[in-house]
């Protein structure tokens, strides 16, 4: 149980872009799913079932009206108590285990500009590899809107990210177009 816990906790993160706040999502999905467990089909995958239900209860509280929290990039690091923001570097390369941590930081952020909507499919098909059919089971949706609102997503993601990165001096490559 362990491992799905994790993984409700991981997709939480990312639709909230705060670790409280997922704390709380993640802990709300998981209590639905255990009351809901009668309900799961077993042809069905567990781990998608969790993730339906994270995002379904996702959805809900931001209808609901409890808004997340988004931290702010410019707040001065020395007044702020949250030790999260600090990097433990993995690898030998300090400086790489920095951009690496600055680059997460500006896709968070360019990902709390999105839609619920289009934040929950891009998150669902970059992040943890759904297919189109498995992100319209999961939001409820068709395969056209899925596949709508991930290329609209994607649009958005591009003008937001390049307008953060130029606030940090960083030029992103130009968007090829590939032919097939």
């Amino acid at each position: 149980m362990e491992i799905y816990q994790r993984r409700v906790y991981g997709l939480a993160v990312h639709l909230t872009g705060n670790p409280e706040d997922a704390h709380d999502l993640a802990q709300e999905a998981l209590i639905r799913a255990y009351r809901y467990i009668g309900s799961f089909r077993l042809e069905s995958d567990f781990g998608t079932w969790l993730h339906r239900i994270t995002v379904n209860t996702w959805l809900n509280m931001k209808r609901k009206g409890r808004n997340v929290v988004v931290e702010s990039l410019d707040e001065d690091w020395n007044d702020s108590a949250k030790a999260s923001r600090e990097v433990a570097a993995t690898t030998g390369d300090p400086l790489e285990a920095f951009e690496s941590a600055e680059f997460k930081a500006m896709v968070r952020q360019a990902l709390q500009h999105l839609s619920e909507e289009h934040r929950t499919v891009l998150v669902l098909r970059e992040i943890y590899d759904y297919s189109y059919e498995e992100i319209a089971t999961a939001t409820d949706t068709s395969l056209g809107t899925v596949k709508s609102r991930i290329n609209r997503a994607k649009a958005q993601m591009r003008s937001v990210l390049t307008s953060i990165a130029g606030q940090f001096g960083v030029l992103l490559p130009e968007k090829t177009t590939q032919r097939r």
